[in-house]
C-alpha cells in the first residue's frame, strides 16, 4: 500500500487514521455536521468504503461507510473485537478520560463491550429476560401513556413533540419496564440525557447514572418484583452487582435516547415528506412504511456498532491499526449506492439495528414501542402539521446520534378525554406475562403546570405516575 507523505505541521498524533493521507479528515461533529451528515458521507465514499474521520476534537477513528464492509466487520468477531479496552488511543492518554465521546465508548462489562462466551452469558440474560415482556400489554402501557402526554398537550394547540411526548415516553415505558421508583429514576433521566448531550458534562451525567443505577439494583436484591430488573438479577446467568449495573445502563440507554429518535425522526417524515403526508391526509397512517424509511435513512443512531482491529488490517489500501475505533456508518451503509433505492416499504436489510453477533436484542419492542407512539397520536390529533418548514428543524450535534433538536407542531386544540383523567384501569402491567394475573397499576395524574423545562416536566409527570 502507498501512503502520501503528511507535511511536518500536518502529521497527526502517532497511530491516528490520519496518517493514511493527506486528504481531509471529516469531522462528525459541529453544526455543519449536523447540519447535513449525508454531504459528508458522499465525500467520504468518494474514497471507499471506509475512510478517516475525527469524532470529536482529537479523537481519531475510521468510518465504514459501505454495506457489504459494514456486513463483513460485524459478522468477524474473529478479526474485530467489541471491547473498548483494547482503545490504545484511550489506554495510553492521546485521547483524555473526559472527552465528550468517552461514556459512549467507555468498557463496562456489559453485553455490547464483551466478545466470546462473556458476551453470550450477558446477552442470553437480557434476551431471555425482554422474552418475557408480553407484547401487547406493553403496548397498552405504552398508548396509556401517550394519551397521559396528549390529555396535556391536546388543550394548548402547540407543542414541542420532542420535549412533551417523545422524549418523555420511552423513559415512562422504561421506568415501568424496570420497576424504577421516581426518585431513583430521577438520576437516571438525569445521567442519561446527560451523557447524549454533545455540549453536556458528560462526565458528571456518567457518575450520576451510576449512582441511580446502584440505587436500583439496590433495592431490587432487597424487593425483587415483576419488572426487567428482577427478571435479569434472578437469571441463570447469576449476574453480581457490578453486571446488574452496566447492563440496565445498557437496555436504558438502548430503549431511551434512540427510541425518542426513532419517534421524532418518524413524526417528522410522517408529517412534512409528501409520500407519507399525502396518506394522512387521505385518511391512512402508513407508520410501518414510516419507520422503514426512518430505519434506512435517517436510523437512531446514525454512526456507532463500534469495533476494534483483533490485530493489523487492510482494508482497500487502508492500513487500520489494532486498536484503533472502527464504526459503522449505519446512515451511510444504508443510502450508499445499489442499496434498497425506493424498496424500502417493508424491507427490514437496513443495518439499522446493527448486525451479527450484536444484533439489536430488543428490536421487536422498540418497534412496538414507536409504532403505538406514532399510531395514538396520528389518531388523537388528526389535524396535526409542523410549526415551521421542515428544512428549518434543527438537528443536535454529535457524532453518534441523528437527533432533532426539537419538532414543533400545531394543530386545532383538543379536551383531554374524561375517560383517561381517572387513572388507567384496565391497563395490564406491561413487564408481566400474558399468563400471569395483572397487579395494581398506579394512577396517574397528569401534571397541570405548563412551560416546564424537559427534565424537571419529566420528574413531574413520574413522580405522580408512581404516586399511591
Amino acid at each position: 500500500m502507498t501512503t502520501p507523505r503528511l507535511t511536518p505541521e500536518a502529521v497527526p498524533p502517532p497511530g491516528c487514521p490520519a496518517h493514511t493521507g493527506a486528504r481531509r479528515v471529516e469531522r462528525l461533529y459541529g453544526a455543519e455536521f449536523a447540519a447535513d451528515p449525508m454531504a459528508s458521507y458522499d465525500r467520504l465514499r468518494a474514497h471507499g468504503s471506509v475512510a478517516p474521520v475525527e469524532i470529536a476534537p482529537g479523537v481519531h477513528a475510521w468510518l465504514v461507510t459501505g454495506y457489504e464492509t459494514a456486513l463483513e466487520v460485524l459478522r468477524s468477531p474473529e478479526r474485530y473485537s467489541k471491547d473498548p479496552r483494547r482503545w490504545r488511543a484511550l489506554a495510553d492518554g492521546t485521547v483524555p478520560a473526559d472527552s465528550p465521546v468517552v461514556p459512549m465508548m467507555m468498557y463496562r462489562p456489559n453485553a455490547l463491550w464483551t466478545d466470546g462466551p462473556e458476551h453470550s452469558r450477558l446477552r442470553g440474560a437480557i434476551t431471555d429476560s425482554l422474552g418475557r415482556v408480553d407484547p401487547n400489554a406493553l403496548r397498552g402501557y405504552v398508548e396509556h401513556s401517550a394519551d397521559t402526554l396528549i390529555d396535556r398537550i391536546g388543550p394548548k394547540g402547540r407543542a414541542d413533540l420532542l420535549s412533551e411526548y417523545g422524549a418523555v415516553l420511552p423513559l415512562l415505558v422504561f421506568n415501568q419496564l424496570f420497576g424504577c421508583p421516581p426518585d431513583i429514576g430521577d438520576k437516571l433521566v438525569d445521567g442519561m440525557s446527560g451523557i447524549f448531550d454533545a455540549d453536556g458534562d458528560s462526565e458528571k451525567a456518567n457518575a450520576v447514572l451510576t449512582e441511580g443505577v446502584a440505587d436500583l439494583v439496590a433495592l431490587k436484591r432487597r424487593e425483587p418484583g415483576p419488572d426487567l430488573s428482577s427478571w435479569l438479577m434472578a437469571h441463570p446467568a447469576r449476574l453480581t452487582d457490578e453486571e446488574m449495573m452496566h447492563q440496565l445502563v445498557l437496555l436504558m440507554g438502548a430503549g431511551t435516547e434512540p427510541q425518542q429518535n426513532l419517534i421524532c425522526n418518524g413524526l417528522r417524515l410522517l408529517l412534512a415528506d409528501d409520500r407519507f403526508a399525502g396518506d394522512l391526509a387521505g385518511g391512512s397512517m402508513p407508520v410501518d412504511d414510516a419507520i422503514d424509511e426512518v430505519l434506512w435513512t435517517d436510523p437512531p443512531l446514525a454512526n456507532y456498532a463500534i469495533h476494534y482491529p483483533l490485530r493489523d488490517v487492510e482494508v482497500e489500501g487502508n492500513l487500520l491499526r489494532e486498536g484503533t475505533p472502527l464504526l459503522i456508518s449505519l446512515a451511510a451503509a444504508n443510502t450508499g449506492t445499489g442499496i434498497a433505492g425506493d424498496r424500502r416499504r417493508g424491507n427490514r436489510a437496513h443495518l439499522a439495528w446493527s448486525a451479527g453477533p450484536h444484533t439489536c436484542p430488543a428490536k421487536g419492542p422498540a418497534r412496538l414501542i414507536a409504532a403505538a407512539a406514532l399510531e395514538k397520536l396520528l389518531d388523537r390529533l388528526p389535524g396535526i402539521e409542523l410549526e415551521l418548514p421542515v428544512e428549518d428543524l434543527q438537528w443536535r450535534q454529535g457524532p453518534f446520534h441523528r437527533a432533532l433538536a426539537a419538532l414543533p407542531v400545531r394543530f386545532p386544540p383538543i379536551a383531554p378525554a374524561d375517560r383517561l383523567s381517572a387513572g388507567c384501569e384496565g391497563t395490564a402491567n406491561p413487564v408481566l406475562p400474558s399468563s400471569t394475573p395483572p397487579a395494581s397499576t398506579p394512577t396517574v395524574r397528569v401534571p397541570g403546570s405548563a412551560g416546564m423545562p424537559r427534565r424537571r416536566w419529566w420528574k413531574s409527570l413520574a413522580r405522580r405516575t408512581y404516586e399511591p
